[in-house]
């Protein structure tokens, strides 16, 4: 290390074939990397995927540590390297929002992109309030507010054709003002009074539900101190549900820390105006210490202004490099290693909270493994003693056009997104299923043949003729150990051109001529095959509205035809194709295609467009 330099700087761990595999950032370079090293002085790395396949390391140099962040960032971007953390972002938060200039204002449950500071936006006389750990806490809140505040939870659609009082009205949970049974001043009061519920404010309104429920109890009103009880819990519900308050009102974040071998997990609770904003756990593979780890990790949530920095980080150890961390995610924001008192109590519960998301992820695992273990049993594969890796491909298109296939992995009987593929079907025109297939095939193998990453089993979602398909193109490549079946979904009883067919079960092929096997219901094997379908089918769906969003009609390129004419066309005949097929004066059957502009279309759609006479 004696000739890396003390400056600032970017490091990049790369294996023998030149990939990268770990990028990290430093004040001082050369302490940074002697930091890796054994403390025996016996030159080998401390961490174990760096000791067993790292194989050079190199250095960028920067002039800030700024710099040295903003780079950090860029890298992992470009390399994906396998060992950083790379963590998705919530894209918004489900917030309740109330639309004061609304005839008669209703809450909402609404995603959002969170006010600074967490206060309620003024913005267009709408107000957001939250934001809540989940949808099913901010619904039963809702569910809770209407008892305390009978406010309207119908559309505006609904309310304005109503002609009598709907059925919550007559239990007490709208005030009705669709038929005028409460003044608009009235009814304001009611909304000012759920703004304050939903902002925390709810002291005054306890006492009085309190005295109410009193009162009634005295002058042995059971039944109305029922009432008034239950609207009281509901208030509290509504409160609490917003999350555990603290004593002080400073802006924090707790991130407990939880481990078992390769797995970790970071729990993040985030305190915004002394409510929870946020309690999210994030999941992945890492062997990095614990102070390397909590550094890339707040650098994965924090920079680059991902999210909105908090003034203070409370962690379980101090990160390395944390004088670098605070500078560079701002002046204010703190690190904190409590030793005790209400934020060592908080940390507990963030930590909780990380170790039951592990287990959880844990278990799914061993099941995993376990439905892995019987699916080798049933399709008779060789033990490797390696986790079983299988594919399974689903193949998508829009009548014909726009043709794309995914490919999704399952490791051990859970995904593996490292080996997830995309592909645009090159060689087959309209829409060709068995042909496409045989492609996506074709080029998984040939691709894995030569980067030696086959699967050990290929899932064909389909019966026999969708099996034989993709065999001949695994058996062109001469791929014969990867071992492929064929996934029939399960029929309900039906008739088909007057033959009565019985229902059936989730059936597999293991070969095109044999009988299928029928999977039981509770079949862990069964459960397996169907999530790693779906999956698949779920990834080639979210793929192809992708591309479709960047489909230009062959309308679109024809002078005088707009979006209104377009869209006229289409829905009259079907698809491009139809309005190929129609004859000018059917084109100009549609109201505002002139007899001209239906030549046009008519021409510029031709296979043989018109050569002009000399």
């Amino acid at each position: 290390m004696d000739g890396v330099s003390t400056r600032p700087g970017v490091y990049l761990f790369k294996d023998e074939a030149g990939k990268v595999l770990y990028v990290g950032k430093a004040r001082n370079l050369r302490s940074r990397l002697s930091s890796y090293r054994r403390p025996g002085g016996d030159g080998r790395l401390a961490v174990h995927f760096l000791e067993q396949d790292a194989r050079s390391v190199e250095t960028i140099l920067t002039r800030t540590e700024s710099e040295a962040l903003l780079l950090e960032d860029t890298l992992i971007k470009q390399h994906k390297p396998p060992h950083n953390i790379r963590l998705k972002d919530d894209k918004s938060f489900l917030m309740v929002r109330i639309d004061e200039g609304e005839n008669f204002p209703r809450p909402k449950f609404v995603r959002a992109h969170r006010p600074r500071h967490g206060k309620e936006s003024g913005v267009g006389r709408s107000r957001l309030f939250g934001p809540f750990a989940s949808a099913r806490s901010i619904r039963r809140t809702l569910s809770d507010l209407h008892r305390v505040v009978p406010l309207r939870d119908c559309s505006d659609a609904v309310m304005n054709h109503r002609t009598r009082p709907c059925l919550k009205h007559q239990i007490g949970l709208c005030s009705a003002p669709c038929v005028d049974l409460i003044s608009k001043d009235e009814y304001q009061a009611l909304v000012e009074r759920a703004m304050r519920i939903l902002g925390g404010e709810t002291r005054e309104l306890e006492e009085d539900l309190e005295q109410r429920m009193d009162t009634a109890s005295e002058r042995m009103e059971y039944e109305l101190a029922a009432q008034w009880r239950d609207r009281l819990a509901a208030l509290r519900r509504t409160v609490e549900r917003q999350g555990v308050r603290p004593k002080d009102n400073v802006e924090r974040d707790l991130l407990g820390l939880a481990r078992s071998g390769q797995s970790a997990v970071i729990h993040r609770i985030a305190f915004r105006e002394g409510r929870l904003a946020e309690s999210r756990s994030h999941v992945f593979k890492s062997e990095l210490p614990d102070e390397e780890l909590l550094h890339v990790v707040l650098t994965a949530l924090y920079s680059g202004g991902r999210r909105e920095t908090p003034a203070e980080i409370v962690l379980p150890a101090m990160p390395a490099e944390s004088e670098l961390l605070e500078g560079t995610l701002g002046e204010a924001v703190r690190l904190v290693v409590p030793g005790g008192g209400e934020k060592q109590r908080m940390l507990d519960l963030a930590g909780e909270n990380a170790r039951a998301e592990l287990a959880r992820v844990e278990a799914t695992a061993g099941a995993g493994e376990d439905a892995a273990a019987k699916l080798i049993e049933l399709v008779d594969l060789p033990e490797t003693g390696l986790p079983l890796v299988v594919d399974c491909f689903d193949i998508s298109n829009l009548q014909g056009t726009n043709v794309v296939a995914s490919r999704v992995r399952f490791r051990a009987g859970i995904p593996d997104r490292a080996g997830y593929r995309r592909f645009r079907i090159r060689t087959v025109d309209g829409q060709d299923d068995f042909a496409s297939m045989q492609e996506v095939v074709s080029r998984s193998l040939k691709r894995g043949l030569d980067e030696g990453d086959l699967p050990d089993l290929v899932v064909i979602d389909g019966g026999a003729q969708q099996l034989a398909s993709a065999l001949e193109a695994r058996d062109e490549l001469g791929a014969w150990d990867v071992r492929f079946i064929g996934l029939a979904k399960a029929r309900a009883a039906r008739t088909v051109k007057g033959v009565k067919k019985e229902a059936s079960e989730e059936r597999i092929y293991l070969t095109p001529e044999s009988e299928p096997i029928e999977l039981p219901r509770a079949s862990a094997v069964r459960h397996l095959l169907e999530r790693l379908r779906d999956e698949a089918h779920r990834f080639a769906i979210t793929y192809h509205r992708k591309e479709r969003g960047k489909i230009k009609s062959q309308l679109d390129s024809i002078a005088g035809v707009g979006p209104a004419r377009r869209k006229a066309l289409l829905r009259k005949f079907g698809s491009v194709v139809g309005v190929k097929q129609a004859s000018v004066e059917e084109l100009a059957g549609i109201p505002a295609i002139s007899m001209e502009l239906a030549r046009v279309i008519r021409d510029a759609l031709a296979d043989d467009p018109p050569v002009a006479e000399a």
